[in-house]
């Protein structure tokens, strides 16, 4: 065994007991930011709460970075080796959160419904653990406080166009789920989470009288053939082999029963596994929603705009730190487990655009529980023993990749 390796294991050792003893503290952040949610592009107090975390602590820290309350915290270890990111994310949803837990959202309407609050939490320990243990590292650390990701543009994207993380070599990051028990860590090597578009409809046709729809022309039979129409993209224009889904969310068609509306506004998404299914169907909507003008003589207003890619995990990182995760004797960490392909979306894809990593599962099943409520439902809560296991994890795979020359 080399010297280094003998170091790393040292390492891993002492920075595993310090979390151990400082799990307390992650779930005492965690309800505190639970306690105090804010939406996306509106997290100022959350975020100074982060960057005040760091004060007084031998680390770099930029704040407002990308297009909100993004923070970068650089922890330069002693040793040269590789530079490491971390994300975690922090905003919140729209939800009026339903649990009966003691610390629950004091922002009516506004609810950590997907984890976030927890993800920060033990992110915010773990740095802090990293940076006392600095001497030890070979290499550097950045540690990425992302706002918004929940709703699109998002953050990732404007954090990743700034520039901060140019000199990444590999990325990571983690996300609670519910739909296992504490000690479960899923992966998923290549696609591991759709793209998801988002369009909007808007329909003009001619109101009038349901006595006389002749002079008029009427765009909720448009809107309803549009409706149908689009279900033969996936039907019967994508390759069965291949994922895609589309949505109609929202059909704004209300009016009094006997008038012909002027005019209509639909919205839905579409998610999709690669860029070739999401052109497909970008082609096709745009022909239908051409085709519907022709027929219906409507004029039609489609906005469609792409909000995240497709999510994809290295392979070869992915390999590296399941064989990692596997490996490890800590007790917290039970069974890495192979995750089905999912169809929701995440902008931690375009970190995985411009660097090599991966982005996986840690499973938070509140305990008693045989069913959870799953990631933005009211009533969505974790087993907060998964804040350590998330942090132990992350832990394993940082030190054991400066192992590696």
């Amino acid at each position: 065994m080399s010297q280094r390796v003998e170091e790393v294991i040292e390492t891993k050792k002492e920075l595993m007991l310090l979390l151990e003893s400082r799990k307390d503290e992650m779930i005492a952040i965690r309800r505190f930011l639970h306690e105090n949610p804010e939406l996306s592009f509106k997290e100022e107090n959350t975020a100074q709460y982060i960057a005040d975390f760091y004060k007084g602590k031998d680390v770099e820290v930029q704040t407002n970075v990308g297009n909100g309350y993004g923070i970068i915290v650089t922890i330069k270890g002693d040793k040269p080796g590789k530079t490491i990111g971390l994300r975690a994310d922090f905003d919140a949803l729209p939800i009026h959160e339903a649990t009966d837990v003691p610390f629950k959202s004091k922002n009516d309407g506004v609810m950590h419904a997907c984890g976030h609050d927890g993800h920060t939490a033990y992110m915010l320990i773990l740095a802090d653990c990293l940076i006392q243990m600095k001497s030890s590292i070979a290499g550097t650390i950045k540690i990425i406080h992302q706002h918004a990701e929940e709703t699109p543009p998002g953050g990732a994207k404007s954090i990743v166009e700034s520039g901060v993380l140019d000199d990444l070599d590999l990325v990571f990051g983690t996300h609670l789920f519910p739909s296992h028990s504490t000690g479960t860590i899923g992966y998923r090597s290549g696609f591991a989470m759709a793209g998801r578009t988002y369009f909007k409809l808007v329909i003009q046709g001619s109101g009038g009288h349901g006595s006389s729809p002749h002079q008029s022309n009427d765009p909720i039979i448009a809107g309803a053939h549009f409706v149908t129409a689009i279900q033969t993209i996936v039907s019967r224009r994508l390759n069965p082999f291949e994922m895609g889904v589309v949505t109609i969310g929202s059909f704004d068609g209300k009016g009094s029963f006997n008038v012909i509306k002027d005019s209509i506004e639909l919205e839905g998404d579409v998610r999709y596994m690669n860029e070739d299914t999401q052109q497909l169907i970008s082609r096709e909507i745009h022909r239908i929603v051409s085709g519907i003008e022709l027929e219906f003589d409507v004029t039609c207003e489609l906005t469609y705009t792409a909000d995240y890619p497709p999510l994809y995990n290295d392979p070869a990182v992915t390999a590296e730190v399941v064989s990692i995760l596997k490996k490890s004797d800590d007790p917290d960490i039970k069974e890495v487990v192979e995750f089905p392909v999912f169809s929701g979306s995440e902008d931690f894809a375009y970190y995985l655009e411009k660097v090599p990593g991966v982005f996986f599962n840690i499973g938070c099943k509140p305990k008693g529980v045989e069913r959870a409520f799953m990631n933005h439902h009211p009533k969505f809560d974790i087993d907060e023993d998964a804040l350590l296991v998330s942090a132990k994890s992350v832990a394993e795979v940082v030190c054991s990749y400066y192992a590696i020359d």
